[in-house]
């Protein structure tokens, strides 16, 4: 195994590197708590359990999103150090909470809680961005995870988170 680090296990380890003890220690109790077949490793479900007691409410997709991204050894699961990354960003993230709702707000011009093509359109034109339909309904494709031809908030932050990294 070469020992030069991959871009994306440099940027995991930046993400834990603020951790204080006692939140090195919170996350271990966490990860035992429900590491429910006491394997090490967290697997998708058991994934989905931790982000649902965190106040997240993520789809099927989002959780294998999740562990494909800090799946180092591309196992299907979550170790330990995996995990941490994950809860840092996590973490973080809800720094921005205010700044990501704000934002979306902007985009979700009726209020009804998604992002249309429509919408998405006349927010980019007055950003300056000159979009073809066609970009429109590519952009709403790539951030659309359930398919259903809109954004909604929680697409809306994994798209903005994304474009963060």
């Amino acid at each position: 195994m070469s020992t030069k680090q991959k871009p994306q296990q440099q940027q995991q380890q930046s993400d834990v590197k603020d951790l204080t003890d006692a939140e090195l220690k919170d996350m271990r109790e966490v990860f035992r708590l429900f590491d429910k077949d006491n394997s090490g490793s967290i697997t998708t479900d058991e994934l989905g359990i931790v982000m649902r007691a965190l106040g997240q409410n993520p789809t099927e997709a989002e959780l294998r999103d999740i562990i494909n991204e800090l799946d180092i050894d591309g196992n299907g699961h979550i170790d330990f150090d995996e995990f941490r990354v994950l809860m840092s960003r996590r973490t973080k993230e809800s720094d921005t909470e205010a700044e990501l709702r704000e934002a979306f707000r902007v985009f979700d011009k009726d209020g009804n809680g998604s992002i249309s093509a429509a919408e998405l359109k006349t927010v980019m034109c007055s950003l300056g961005e000159k979009l073809t339909d066609d970009e429109v309904d590519e952009m709403i494709r790539e951030a659309d995870l359930n398919g259903d031809g809109e954004i909604d908030y929680e697409e809306f932050v994994i798209m903005m988170t994304k474009q963060m990294q």
